[in-house]
């Protein structure tokens, strides 16, 4: 059930634990920097969290101005989660820990990792090389379709169809972090068929290889 427990502490940290100190909370913050989400967006995404528990986040988060309900115009006309502007504040804190966090050791097996996930690592850690030519990709992960553009050394990313693409990759959010991390191995996993691409490959291990990853943390 939702929670209002408090630290107490009249600290600006602590009152920010107060309202996304929550396990979950900051996770469903995360899967909503990219735009908006349905209910079962968020339940794909956050694979060990229940269904009541993401229902409890939520109605903490709106409840504390943090996260808002909108229903979508005809023909969609489903409810879907967005953050507040408020909300969105958070998204350069929630960046700086998971650049902190990247390098820490990862968990024990079996692991998930949302499509949300991995496309906000590769905004924040690819670095195109600021004269070539603006592309347009198509990615598909977990059967939705996002629009990345790469202009000017930027990476842009947005949910949807992009109105064209100069490439288009289809993959699960784990076989493009390996992608991204291991950018050679492109040609074996297109062999497998663990990864399906069309159109100028050029450009796609061009944004592969611009990936900058984090090295461990020192122990």
């Amino acid at each position: 059930m939702p929670t209002s427990r408090s630290y107490g502490d009249a600290c600006g940290i602590a009152r920010a634990l107060d309202v996304v100190g929550e396990r979950w909370a900051l996770l469903v913050v995360r899967e909503l920097l990219l735009g908006p989400q349905r209910f079962s967006d968020l339940r794909r995404a956050l694979v060990g969290a229940s269904s009541n528990v993401i229902a409890d986040r939520l109605r903490e988060l709106e409840g504390r101005g943090v996260v808002r309900r909108r229903k979508l115009a005809p023909p969609a006309g489903s409810r879907v989660y967005e953050l507040t502007e408020w909300g969105r504040e958070l998204e350069p804190i929630v960046l700086a820990l998971g650049s902190w966090g990247v390098r820490a050791p990862f968990p024990p097996a079996p692991t998930t990792l949302s499509a949300t996930s991995v496309l906000l690592f590769l905004r924040t850690s690819a670095h195109p090389d600021p004269k070539a030519p603006s592309t347009i990709y198509r990615l598909e992960l977990d059967d939705r379709v996002w629009t990345i553009r790469t202009a000017a050394g930027q990476v842009h990313v947005q949910p949807g169809e992009p109105t064209r693409a100069d490439v288009s990759l289809r993959a699960d959010p784990e076989t493009l972090n390996a992608l991204l991390d291991d950018p050679a191995a492109l040609d074996a996993a297109m062999s497998d068929g663990s990864v399906v691409a069309a159109g100028d490959l050029s450009a796609l291990r061009r944004l592969l290889q611009a990936v900058v990853v984090p090295s461990p943390a020192a122990v």
